[in-house]
């Protein structure tokens, strides 16, 4: 099957890129309400799951042992631009914890944002691992280690017991079978497991809404998930998507990106759930697609929705201002 295009670049009046991808939204049972391409391809999740790999951080007893605040759960989930409330708010996990980031074993680097970049460059001779954009995922890893009594050294390996237990969330979550066949390694070097894209989507559904999965997992769910959407900042930072989708409709909107034109979202008063990718990897691609597909999920004419429709359709400038073309969903995401 050759995935449709899905988003379309200009320059003047011609078409420049192309880029095709798979989306599909479903509901809490698993049922599709909108599909588009080869959805039952395996997908790695990347950052977007990152509020799945955060579940045990509520499931052992971490988050209230250590009084975790609402900003530093949705930091859990995040993938931040190393901002400097951001790696205080790292910090401070680590604290009440018992440690520091000498601990961690997400690796370091510079911010991916430009200006956060360039007050790192004049403020930093390197940056450590708390700028690491998972900071705050690997920080609670270091709390839940802490809480269920795992020896934090290594944490980030496949045989790891957290790891171990990660794992069997995903599972129960995607209903995927998650091993070795389908592992990788993510950029902070935790295992990444490559699921199908429907799946991803019907394990972020059932977060949302509790269906068939465990109450006392469907209640950490809603309350990571709420904790994101109510401090939007510390998902991403200034500037970014996943912040200014939550931003645009607090608390009816939770979404989140991941590397390689992935992104995902749920809708707690439709109760569905939405996972895109670009095949070609293009972030551009991914949120004009997540925007547009969230988009179509609100009343046409309500504020929301239009606000949505610009994000996914907007004008490209050069450095001078001018306008030189545009990004923009193609129909196959509103057939």
């Amino acid at each position: 099957m050759q995935n449709p295009v899905t988003v379309e670049v200009t320059r003047g009046n011609r078409v420049e890129s192309r880029h095709r991808g798979i989306a599909v939204v479903v509901d809490g049972a698993g049922r599709n309400v909108f599909s588009l391409g080869d959805v039952d391809q395996p997908v790695f999740p990347r950052s977007a799951c990152k509020a799945m790999q955060a579940l045990p951080l509520i499931e052992s007893g971490a988050a209230d042992a250590f009084g975790l605040t609402a900003s530093e759960l949705a930091l859990s989930c995040a993938s931040h631009s190393g901002e400097e409330a951001h790696v205080a708010a790292a910090a401070g996990m680590l604290k009440k914890a018992g440690h520091d980031l000498t601990v961690l074993e997400c690796g370091a680097h510079w911010s991916s944002d430009q200006q956060t970049l360039i007050h790192q460059a004049r403020t930093l001779d390197a940056p450590t691992a708390l700028h690491n954009n998972c900071s705050g995922k690997h920080s609670g890893f270091i709390c839940t280690c802490v809480q269920s009594g795992f020896d934090p050294k290594g944490y980030v390996g496949y045989d790891h017991p957290l790891q171990v237990e990660i794992r069997a969330v995903m599972a129960d979550l995607t209903g995927a079978s998650l091993d070795t066949d389908n592992c990788g390694t993510d950029g902070c070097s935790i295992p990444t497991y490559a699921v199908p894209l429907k799946g991803l989507a019907h394990g972020f559904a059932r977060m949302l809404t509790g269906e068939g999965i465990s109450a006392s997992r469907a209640k950490a769910s809603r309350r990571l998930m709420e904790a994101c959407m109510a401090e939007p900042f510390y998902v991403a930072g200034t500037g970014r998507a996943c912040t200014r989708l939550m931003q645009v409709a607090p608390g009816k909107i939770f979404a989140k990106t991941g590397a390689e034109g992935v992104f995902v979202a749920a809708l707690p008063d439709q109760g569905v759930a939405i996972a895109v990718k670009c095949e070609d990897g293009t972030t551009r691609a991914a949120e004009a697609m997540i925007f547009a597909l969230i988009a179509r999920q609100f009343e046409p004419g309500s504020t929301i929705r239009e606000t949505l429709l610009g994000m996914a359709n907007r004008t490209m400038k050069n450095w001078n201002g001018i306008p030189v073309g545009d990004i923009r969903v193609t129909d196959a995401l509103f057939a």
